[in-house]
């Protein structure tokens, strides 16, 4: 009887490919993407972080389409199994596919907020309560020295 340890360690060193009698596939594997990666993406700057939320979008809307897909398809097996658990997988990928639903909404949120212009968002729109410490005449020369002027103008006449 032949054993294992007096076989020669090339023959027939995977048993599926032995027992179906076939020689193994000893090809290197090679990856290949269906996009190719752009060499040319800026590092920093307003460009960079448009593209990343596009990206970001489009990979958002990919997973909100495959998953209705798949809710269709679990929906059918679910309807024909009528078992418990296919109802419970159901409800799981809704749950997904709503949180996938305003995760795209915040993330147009978050752009609008990331892209809009930093000029317009000096300070408050609306100011209640201010606060000046130091005397009259300095608020007077602060407001450009012609403050009791303006006051005396707008004075209703009698």
């Amino acid at each position: 009887m032949v054993m294992e340890q007096d076989r020669p360690f090339n023959a027939h060193a995977d048993p599926i490919a032995a027992a179906l009698d076939i020689s193994p596939n000893t090809a290197p594997l090679s990856i290949h993407s269906s996009k190719e990666v752009s060499k040319n993406v800026p590092a920093t700057g307003k460009e960079s972080t448009e593209k990343d939320i596009e990206y970001a979008r489009e990979n958002l809307y990919h997973l909100a389409e495959r998953g209705r897909d798949a809710l269709d398809g679990i929906l059918d097996l679910a309807n024909q199994s009528q078992h418990p658990r296919a109802y419970e997988v159901v409800g799981q990928l809704i749950k997904t596919l709503t949180d996938t639903n305003e995760k795209i909404v915040d993330l147009q949120a978050k752009a609008k907020d990331i892209l809009s212009d930093p000029k317009g968002k000096g300070g408050p729109d609306k100011v209640t309560n201010n606060l000046f410490v130091g005397t009259n005449a300095d608020l007077t020369k602060l407001l450009g020295g012609n403050a009791r002027s303006q006051l005396l103008n707008d004075e209703p006449k009698k």
